[in-house]
C-alpha cells in the first residue's frame, strides 16, 4: 500500500512479493545450516533483529530496488524464526498433545496475520508508522527467547525434495498445489494493490484483506470433512471452480460497489484457501505415516515456488489490464485445478474411504515451514521429548554457548 501511494509500478509491487517467497524457500533450504554453526538461540536472535532492522531501514530508504532486496532477506529470516519456533515445539510435544499444540499454533498464526491487516486503519500508511510498529513487535519477540531457560531443541531438519517422487504420489496434488501458490501469491501481494488501485479505503482494503483469510479458515474444516467422504479431486475441482468462477466475475465486470466485492472476495478466499489442506490431505492419502513430513514438505516447498510465479506474472497482467486483471490470473490458475483434478479422476480410482487419513486443517505453504509438519498427528509418531528437559537445560545451554 505504502508502495502504491509511492506511485511504484505494479510490476515493482509484485516483486515485492516475488522477492520474499523467494527468501522464504532459499531460507527453508538454507537456515538450518546457520542454526547448526551458532545455535537455535543465538540464529533465532539474528534473524529476528535482522527483520527488525530491514522493517525499520524500508521506512528509511523509499526506493523500490531497495524493497526488493530487502524483501528477499525478511523472507529468508522469517522461513528461519518460524522453523526455530516449530522445533522448540516439536521439542515439547508428545504424542498425545502435538495434536492440541498443533492446532493452536495454526489458530495464534491466523489470528496474527489477520490482526495484522487489521492495524491498518490506525495508522497512515504514507508515514513511517507501520514500520516502526513492525520494528518494534520483531524486538519484542526476541524477548522471550533470549530470557527463556527452556532446553535447546534438536537440529533442524534438512529439507529435501523430490519432485518425481512428489508426481509420482499424487499429480493432483504436485500440480494443484503448484496452481495454488500461484495464486494465493498474486492476490496475497498484490491483493491490497488492487485495492487501492480499485479506489477502495484504507480500512476496507484491510478488511478485504482479513475477510479473504477469515472466509478460507472457515471453510477448512466442512470442506474437509466432505472430502473425507468423496473422492477429495471431486472437492478440488468444486472449490477451484466457485474460485474461478468468483475471479472472472469480478475481473469482467469490476463491481464498483464496495459490498459486492467485499461479498465476492469472501467467497473467493473461502473457496480459494481451502484448496490447500485438501490438496495436503490427498496427497497423504497415497503415502504412508513415514512418508508424512517428506511428502507435505515437499507440497510446502513447491507452494512456495507458486508464491514467486503468481506475483512475478501478476504484476505485469494488472499493469495491462488494470487492477482487476488480477483476478483473471487467479481464475485461470484455478481452472486448470477444476479441468485436471476432473481428468485425473478418470485415470485414478480414489483411495476408500476407511483408509482415507482424516481431514486436518493446516496453514497454507508460507505460514509455515516443513519444520511444523513434525506436530501434525498425521507424522510417524514422535520420539518422547526428554524426561526432564529442565534439568538438561544447564548442559545445553553450555553447549550452545561454546566458541564455534
Amino acid at each position: 500500500m505504502r508502495g502504491t501511494a509511492e506511485g511504484y509500478p505494479t510490476i515493482v509491487l509484485g516483486l515485492l512479493g516475488t522477492s520474499w517467497a523467494s527468501g522464504f524457500v532459499l531460507g527453508c533450504f538454507f537456515a538450518p545450516n546457520v542454526v547448526k554453526r551458532i545455535g537455535h538461540v543465538r540464529a533465532f536472535s539474528v534473524f529476528t533483529a535482522l527483520t527488525a532492522i530491514i522493517a525499520l531501514m524500508t521506512g528509511v530508504m523509499i526506493d523500490p530496488v531497495s524493497w526488493v532486496v530487502l524483501r528477499a532477506v525478511t523472507g529468508f529470516s522469517t522461513a528461519g524464526t518460524s522453523m526455530i519456533i516449530e522445533s522448540w515445539l516439536n521439542e515439547r510435544a508428545t504424542n498425545e498433545s502435538r495434536g492440541v499444540i498443533f492446532s493452536l499454533y495454526i489458530a495464534i498464526t491466523l489470528v496474527g496475520v489477520v490482526g495484522g491487516q487489521m492495524m491498518i486503519p490506525f495508522g497512515e500508511t504514507s508515514t513511517t508508522f507501520f514500520f516502526m510498529i513492525c520494528g518494534i513487535l520483531y524486538c519484542v519477540a526476541m524477548l522471550p527467547t533470549l530470557l527463556s531457560k527452556a532446553a535447546t531443541p534438536q537440529p533442524l531438519q534438512q529439507v529435501r525434495l523430490d519432485l518425481r517422487g512428489l508426481y509420482r504420489n499424487s499429480p493432483v496434488s504436485f500440480l494443484g498445489i503448484l496452481l495454488v501458490g500461484t495464486a494465493n501469491g498474486a492476490f496475497g501481494t498484490l491483493g491490497a494493490v488492487f485495492g487501492r488501485q480499485a479506489g477502495l479505503s484504507d480500512s476496507t482494503v484491510a478488511t478485504m484483506m482479513s475477510v479473504a483469510i477469515f472466509s478460507g479458515a472457515v471453510m477448512q474444516l466442512p470442506a474437509g470433512r466432505i472430502s473425507d467422504r468423496v473422492d477429495r479431486r471431486y472437492v478440488l475441482a468444486v472449490l477451484a471452480g466457485v474460485a474461478a468462477l468468483a475471479g472472472l466475475l469480478l475481473f469482467l465486470f469490476e463491481p464498483g460497489q464496495v459490498w459486492i466485492v467485499l461479498t465476492m472476495i469472501a467467497i473467493y478466499g473461502a473457496a480459494a484457501n481451502a484448496l490447500y489442506p485438501i490438496a495436503v490431505s490427498h496427497a497423504n492419502d497415497f503415502a504412508t505415516a513415514e512418508d508424512f513430513v517428506k511428502v507435505s514438505g515437499g507440497l510446502l516447498l513447491l507452494y512456495g515456488i507458486g508464491t514467486i510465479i503468481g506475483p512475478t506474472i501478476g504484476g505485469p497482467v494488472m499493469t495491462a489490464a488494470g487492477p482487476y486483471g488480477l483476478f483473471m490470473i487467479t481464475a485461470a490458475a484455478h481452472m486448470l485445478i477444476t479441468v485436471y483434478a476432473i481428468v485425473r479422476s478418470r485415470r485414478r480410482a480414489p483411495v476408500p474411504v476407511a483408509e482415507r487419513e482424516t481431514f486436518s486443517p493446516v496453514n497454507a505453504g508460507t505460514a509455515t515451514t516443513p519444520e511444523s509438519l513434525q506436530l501434525s498427528p498425521r507424522a510417524a509418531p514422535l520420539d518422547e521429548p526428554h524426561e526432564d528437559a529442565d534439568g538438561v537445560e544447564e548442559e545445553q545451554e553450555e553447549k550452545e554457548d561454546e566458541p564455534v
